[in-house]
Order: C-alpha cells, then structure tokens, then sequence
C-alpha cells in the first residue's frame, strides 16, 4: 500500500526525507578503494607540493637538512588541511573532494621576504596575513551569484590551461638547468605514460579504468627504473620516522611591509580556492552556496595561519586534482580525506616520502597532460551550457579568457609593472577571473547604458548555411512542413547527416 504524506507515522521528523538524501561527494566506496583512489591523488600532487618548499628554501640559503625538514613540514601540513577541508569542522571545510597543500601563488613575494628578513620574516609575513584573509572570507562567501556558468566556465578552462606548461616542464624533466632537460628520452617517457593512461581508461573493468592514472604512474616509474632514468638507491638513506618540529627555524618575526605583501598573495589565494571549490562542485554536480564556500574559505586561512608553526607556507586548493575527479569520476571526499591522512604519514615517515620522490618528473608530466587537460574540457563543458543570444557573453569569454592566457604565454608581460600588479596578474587563474567577474558585473548586473542593439559579438549568427547547400536549389524549390519540393510539387528528398 502506498502511504501518503498524511499517513506518515507520527515519530517522523518533517525533515526526515532531505536528511536521507545522500550528497555525490558522501558517497562510501570501502577502505581499499580509498586507499588506492587516495594514493593516486597524492602521486598526482606530489611533485607540486614539494616544489615550493625546495624554491623557498634554496633562496632563503637553508641547508639542504633544513630543506628537507620544510618539505616534510608542507607534506604534513598539507593533509591536515586536506583533512580539514574534506571532512569539516563547524564554520571550517566546505566537505569537498578538495586536495589541499602549499600554494604556488606566493612563490615570488615569500623569496623576496626571505632576501631581506629570512625564513622567519616569510613565516611570519604568513602568519598575519592569513590572520587577515581569515577575518574578510565572509565578503568572498557573499559572491556565489557572481559566480554564474558564465564566470565558473570560464575560470576552470584557464585553471587547465595555466596547467598545461607545468605538465610540458614536467615532460620535459622537470630541472630546465638540468643537461638532459627536454631530451628525447624525457619525452619518449612522457609519451609512454600518457599511453598507459589512455590504454587503462579504455578497458572495461571500471576500477582498472579509474586507476588509470595510479597504474601508469607506477608503470612508468618500473620504465624509467629499467631504462635507468631512477632508482631507488637513497631511499634508505636517512630517518625512518621524525615527528615535525615546532618553529625549529625560530620564532616567525613580523613585519608591515611584508605582511601587506603576503595579504595580496593572499586575496590572489582566495580568489583562486573560492574558484577551485565551484569548479569541484560543478564536476562533482553538488550545491555550493555562500555558506559552503565561506567554510571552504576559512578553512583555507586557518590552515595556512598554522601551517608555519610546523615550518610550511600558505595552503590552497590544488587544481590538478580537481582534474583527477573530473578524469576518474570519482567524486567521494572520503577518498580525498584518505589522501590527506597518507600526506600525514609522508609528513610523519620521511622514507615514504623518499620512495615517492623516485617517480621522475616526466612520467608525472606524461599523466599530467590527461589531468589538466581535463580540466580545461571540463570548463569548455560548463561553457556550452551558457546562453550567448543576444548578450554580451561571447565577448566576456573572449576577452576573460584572452586576458587569463597573457601570463601563461608570455610570463614576463607584467615585469616592468609594480610588484603588487605582478602578483595579482602573474597568475592567470586570478586575471581570468578578477577579468570574468568584473566584465559580467559591467554587462549583465549593472545594465545601465548596455546598448538596444547588440555589438557585432551578441549578433553573430547562431546558423549558418554553405553556399554549396544553396547551390543544389533550383527555380521555383520551395519547403513546405520541413520537406523540400520542386516547382512541379514533387518531393525533393534530403539527405540526413548521418546518412552520409
């Protein structure tokens, strides 16, 4: 028997049936799935976030010990903030498939801090920044309107773009001052990776399928091993297990000038999370409102404010794992949370992070290419689902992403401006989007003084019809109910697309 809203029984709450509704990103897949899904984040991640402490600490003249500590630092505190993220604390996490680690946005503005007050300056500079950030996210959780398919299209197809030239260097060998960097065995190895990956994704087991970028990972390292292009020789050199040090490099030291530095590396920071975190969304087909988004963003700022008590820097979203969700289609933040769990291990077992740190950068790159160019398709996707009738949109999506590939063609187009105009547009994830955001403000909110007539971009054609299709008509040819007759009324007929 059927029961009716009115025969429900009297025990149930009213909002019973939306609390049984299960989320995409709740989904459970079992331990050994998240293991194995956890580890192919990890791996695709990796070689990013270890880049940045290597950066910083070589300019900063750190030993290469100390180095090393910054590294196991930033693995560490990269899960707890993956964990965070994922997982979520009240008014922290957005409960997203959302890997987090050292953002490579303030890379410029912390070497510059270490030039004139050292590690300690940059750790601090951090510190109250974050601080900061963490007291403006409720104006960034108030934009979720402003962040239509439109601006969210256009924004995840440059964070794919911008990726591409990582994926190249990565193919190329990683080290551009390394003598064998973009050699032809570099390459052949990337080439061989990115085959794996496509030939695993295209058998039919699914969880083959959705390892795919895992299993090629591993095969390559087996490749580069066989080839001589790796080995394993220094992993068993050094700790097996070391706990992080609390401020080992010394109390962080404040400064004005460096903390208004950071704060626009910070703006930039979360500009880029809040895109990231609608970009997760779109993929993972959930509801991201100013509510989640402003836990996502606070999150963020908090674990980039404690990140330096451990010896690491500030933390974002990294968007080559947005592209793995899209790639493999899974969309569990359980899988996520279990990729910051194995960052926490790295961070507490050196030695795995030596065993990690074998796979060589071009087997990365050779995954990376099928990662990032993904999340270009997957911006390309949202976009199609835009409406460019009679408006202005096709011009807000040319100029965006135009204004967006600038600094991605040509990284040295802003370098005789200030250096706070530096670091907001050297990233063409924040010029896409500060360039998106405002032009759809301008056009399609403030429509004051828009023009009755649309440009030359909002009248273009929506059909088009070759000549050599007007060409076959004869005289007196006329179309009557979606059938094509000739002057004697006889039937013309016409052949389909697909029929030829």
């Amino acid at each position: 028997m059927q029961t009716t809203p009115d025969m429900a029984p009297a025990s149930a709450p009213p909002s019973a049936p939306a609390a049984t509704a299960t989320r995409p990103e709740d989904e459970k897949l079992g331990l050994f799935a998240n293991i194995a899904y956890g580890i192919q984040h990890i791996l695709t991640m990796y070689g990013g976030i270890v880049a940045v402490p290597l950066i910083v600490g070589q300019a900063a003249g750190l030993t290469p010990a100390d180095i090393g500590l910054l590294i196991t630092a930033s693995l560490f505190a990269g899960g707890v903030a993956t964990i965070l993220q994922t997982m979520g604390l009240p008014f922290f996490g957005c409960q997203l498939p959302l890997v987090q680690g050292v953002s490579f946005a303030g890379v410029a503005t912390m070497i510059t801090i270490s030039g004139n007050g050292g590690i300690q300056a940059v750790f601090g500079a951090v510190i109250a920044a974050s601080f900061l950030g963490l007291l403006i996210t409720p104006v960034f959780s108030r934009i979720t309107r402003f962040f239509p398919p439109l601006v969210a299209g256009i924004v995840i197809t440059t964070i794919g773009l911008t990726l591409m030239p990582v994926a190249g260097r990565w193919a190329m060998g990683g080290n551009s001052k390394a003598e064998n960097f973009g050699s032809v065995e570099n390459i052949l190895l990337a080439g061989v990776t990115l085959a794996i990956v496509l030939l695993l994704s295209k058998v039919g087991n699914a969880t083959i399928s959705r390892l795919s970028i895992l299993l090629a990972l591993v095969a390559g390292t087996l490749i580069a091993w066989a080839t001589g292009m790796t080995d394993f020789s220094q992993v068993g050199n050094g700790a097996v297990f070391a706990l992080p040090d609390i401020f080992h490099f010394g109390w962080p030291t404040f400064g004005v000038a460096a903390t208004i530095s950071m704060f626009i590396v910070i703006l930039v920071t979360l500009v880029e999370t809040s895109a990231d975190i609608f970009a997760v969304g779109e993929i993972v087909e959930t509801k991201v409102d100013s509510r989640r988004l402003g836990d996502g963003l606070r999150a963020d700022m908090l674990s980039s404010m404690l990140a330096p008590v451990v010896g690491s820097f500030t933390q974002s979203a990294f968007a080559q794992n947005v592209g793995l969700v899209a790639v493999t289609g899974v969309k569990s933040r359980y899988v996520v949370a279990t990729g910051g769990l194995i960052l926490v291990v790295l961070g507490l077992l050196p030695i795995m992070g030596r065993v990690v740190a074998t796979i060589p950068m071009p087997v990365l790159g050779g995954a990376g290419i099928v990662l990032f160019g993904t999340v270009a398709a997957s911006g390309i996707r949202t976009l199609a689902k835009v409406d460019y009738h009679g408006n202005m949109n096709l011009i807000i999506v040319a100029t965006s992403i135009g204004f967006g590939t600038l600094p991605i063609m040509l990284p040295e187009f802003y370098h005789h401006f200030p250096t706070w105009v530096q670091t907001i547009f050297h990233s063409g994830i924040s010029s896409s989007a500060i360039m998106a955001i405002l032009l759809n403000l301008m056009f399609n909110h403030f429509t004051a003084g828009n023009s009755e007539e649309p440009s030359v971009f909002g009248a273009a054609a929506e059909r088009v019809i070759r000549y050599t299709d007007i060409s076959q008509l004869e005289d007196g040819d006329y179309f009557l109910d979606g059938k094509l007759f000739d002057a004697a009324g006889n039937e013309v007929p016409l052949i389909r697309p697909a029929e030829h």
